[in-house]
């Protein structure tokens, strides 16, 4: 399978690497609007043409996939282009800038019979995986809560916020082990540097029978945390992306409710029991999406990290920007 990589920046190295060690896969080009970026893919591959006419690209009936790792402001034209031309898409997350946007390319994707998927790379860890076993296994119970903090002092962004820049991990870790989406959206944020763009953001999703969802982003905080705790009615369970061997803490840790007479009272039972620490395996998150992309393609199958989930993140961060500029309203979805 022949890709081509548009786009080699921050993200685009990474890409290459992946792609060029995957059985079965050869990136065959790579598009960048900077020579200087251009150079460095010839200087660490000189097997891989370089290019800074998309056209060449998307004209090459050799060329059997895109990868796009560009701003997000750019992924709707480029991603239609590469569509129209037959070419299956790997998009960066977030998947699209509006929601409409992202409708408009499932519909084209849907239409030619081509895949279009985006690279929600946590999907693929195996801490994600291993969370979603224990909960299809009915080990941690029903899920109540997902509370997640996802702060650093970090890039500022010049086109989004913080949310859209830092949530959509989170947010798509959220879809996958919830398997349904939210029925309400509450945001608020702050910018600290004059312009709109808020720099520190929370957000909340509500979901049916009294689930709940939070995330905490901030590009200005003194330390980085990386953490998720997932809430179950029988068992819980910490997510700590920082560590590295221990990314995992099972707690048999819960309550129940106990029934009472007097109704103004509320009477709970807690129950504290042991902490499970299970093995993590190391495989590279990355590598195993590029795979998933392949297969898909070849298999004309429904990739993990497929674009209903893109575009709903999409839903969720839209929602969440107009909830901001509307001072926490509650948005429906």
């Amino acid at each position: 399978m022949n890709v081509a990589i548009i786009g080699y920046g921050y993200w685009g190295p990474n890409l290459v690497r992946n792609f060029m060690t995957a059985p079965g896969c050869q990136v065959s080009y790579v598009f960048d609007t900077s020579q200087k970026a251009l150079d460095k893919v010839t200087k660490s591959y000189p097997e891989i043409a370089i290019t800074q006419d998309l056209n060449e690209i998307l004209k090459d009936s050799a060329t059997d996939a895109v990868a796009i790792a560009t701003p997000v402001g750019t992924h709707f034209e480029l991603a239609k282009k590469a569509l129209e031309q037959g070419k299956h898409v790997l998009l960066e997350k977030p998947m699209t800038a509006k929601l409409s946007e992202a409708n408009e390319l499932i519909r084209i994707a849907d239409s030619l019979g081509l895949t279009l998927m985006v690279d929600h790379t946590y999907l693929y860890t195996e801490s994600v995986l291993k969370m979603q076993q224990l909960i299809e296994s009915g080990d941690i119970g029903n899920i109540q809560y997902i509370d997640s903090t996802r702060i650093n002092l970090g890039l500022f962004q010049r086109d989004v916020n913080v949310l859209w820049d830092l949530a959509p991990h989170d947010i798509s870790i959220c879809m996958y082990l919830m398997q349904e989406a939210p029925i309400g959206v509450q945001a608020t944020g702050v910018s600290h540097t004059g312009s709109t763009l808020a720099n520190i953001a929370y957000l909340n999703l509500f979901y049916p029978n009294n689930k709940i969802a939070h995330f905490n982003c901030s590009w200005v905080s003194p330390v980085k945390i990386r953490q998720m705790l997932i809430g179950g009615d029988k068992k819980m369970i910490l997510f700590n992306d920082l560590e590295t061997t221990e990314k995992l803490r099972i707690y048999d840790k819960g309550y129940s409710i106990l029934p009472d007479t007097d109704r103004e009272r509320i009477l709970i039972d807690y129950r504290i029991g042991d902490i499970t620490i299970p093995k993590i395996g190391q495989g590279e998150a990355l590598s195993a999406m590029v795979l998933d992309f392949k297969n898909a393609i070849e298999n004309k199958t429904s990739p993990r990290s497929n674009s209903y989930i893109g575009k709903e993140v999409v839903r969720i961060l839209e929602a969440a920007e107009k909830s901001i500029l509307n001072k926490g309203q509650y948005m429906e979805l």
